[in-house]
């Protein structure tokens, strides 16, 4: 009976190492902007406002709890997400947070700023469909190379004051980003507004539209 009992602390230690993996704000981060696009321990640490090593430490603990994977390109070493479900954990763990902890909705409501107003994925693809909208992509360039809504023009969010040329006047635009906790779609849907474009967000981002298995394409802007 000792050994049963031995056996089964030891099973949900060895689950536990997931929760463990999990428990840091800069690694759920770095699994954020893994959900977008490999990248290199550099490329990590410079997004996510760390030191080279320190991003590293991170990233190997969040190796040991299989929740990343690598791989070597001469000499750089790429991160990914193990799996798919990993990026649908995060987004459940992302959503739990949120609905069960006041404190965290009210840090992203405040992270996120007034709130725009929004379009859904089914109204999205409609209009698409349609072809009476402007998909705007504001994720930096790699993100969108790496994976976006099928048509949609690539303007990363810092360039967009210098860039509004480039949209069409007359057409409104629906801008998304990573996902619902994302602040650079509401970002550049005040900017458009301000400029007297008609603009709304899309509800979710890039991690929802994947994980709801909807078309993506890759590859870089023409």
């Amino acid at each position: 009976m000792g050994e049963h009992v031995t056996d089964k602390q030891l099973m949900f230690e060895e689950i536990a190492r997931v929760g463990k993996a999990l428990a840091s704000g800069k690694r759920l981060e770095l699994l954020d902007l893994l959900a977008q696009a490999e990248r290199t321990v550099e490329a990590l640490a410079k997004s996510a406002r760390l030191g080279v090593s320190t991003a590293s430490a991170h990233l190997q603990t969040l190796k040991q709890g299989g929740l990343v994977a690598t791989r070597r390109e001469g000499t750089r070493i790429y991160y990914r997400l193990a799996s798919p479900d990993v990026a649908r954990l995060y987004a459940n763990l992302r959503d739990v947070a949120t609905t069960h902890l006041a404190d965290v909705a009210v840090a992203v409501t405040e992270f996120l700023g007034p709130e725009v107003e929004h379009v859904t994925r089914d109204d999205l693809l409609d209009r698409v469909r349609r072809g009476d909208v402007v998909v705007l992509d504001v994720r930096p360039a790699e993100e969108y190379a790496a994976g976006h809504i099928p048509g949609a023009v690539s303007i990363p969010l810092d360039q967009l004051a210098d860039r509004l040329t480039e949209l069409p006047a007359d057409t409104e635009i629906v801008a998304y980003c990573r996902g619902v906790n994302c602040v650079l779609a509401p970002d550049a849907v005040r900017l458009l507004s301000e400029r007297g474009r008609a603009a709304r967000q899309l509800a979710d981002g890039m991690l929802e539209w994947r994980l709801a298995e909807l078309p993506v394409e890759a590859g870089s802007p023409p």
